[in-house]
């Protein structure tokens, strides 16, 4: 996995006094994908991650003034930050995996203990999403029918996913 913030943008709010919003770039298994996030969800990773792994120093929660120099230095600390949570641990936290936006097996023996970014996760959301919709045990063309009469549930999903412009048989 490789991870990259190679932009950030202020953004302003009615509710709330502006912030920065951090852009990070998640290379992982030949996909790439953007997550964007602010300095306080940094923070409050941090915090969690520092109770179940060693954690490198994040960069200062308070910075005098918002001059782009200054933005700059706290981006490339953050990204130094991340890459360097990757390095130093073998297996990710399901929370550090949670923060990038990253599908992860839950079997991963860190990720059990650290818990989830998000409390409030059931554990069905962490699994893996696809199953086998449709299993031969063999190939209905090759091999000859083991009876008489056709195996119509065969013939019909055959039929349904090779035809199904044409009408059923009657």
């Amino acid at each position: 996995m490789e991870v990259y913030i190679p932009s950030f943008r202020y953004e302003e709010s009615d509710l709330e006094r502006g912030y920065t919003v951090f852009k990070i770039e998640v290379l992982m298994n030949g996909r790439k994908h953007f997550v964007e996030k602010r300095y306080s969800e940094f923070h409050a990773l941090h915090k969690k991650l520092k109770k179940c792994i060693k954690t490198p120093e994040i960069p200062s929660k308070h910075v005098r003034n918002w001059v782009p120099k200054v933005l700059e230095q706290r981006r490339q600390g953050l990204e130094t930050y991340l890459q360097a949570v990757i390095l130093e641990n073998e297996e990710l936290p399901k929370l550090f995996l949670d923060f990038l936006n990253v599908r992860h097996l839950p079997s991963l023996p860190k990720a059990e203990s650290c818990g989830s970014f998000d409390e409030t996760e059931s554990e069905e959301s962490s699994k893996l999403s696809h199953q086998p919709v449709l299993l031969f045990l063999r190939d209905p063309y090759v091999l000859p029918a083991a009876s008489d009469f056709p195996n119509v549930v065969i013939e019909g999903v055959l039929h349904g996913i090779f035809y199904p412009h044409l009408q059923p048989r009657k």
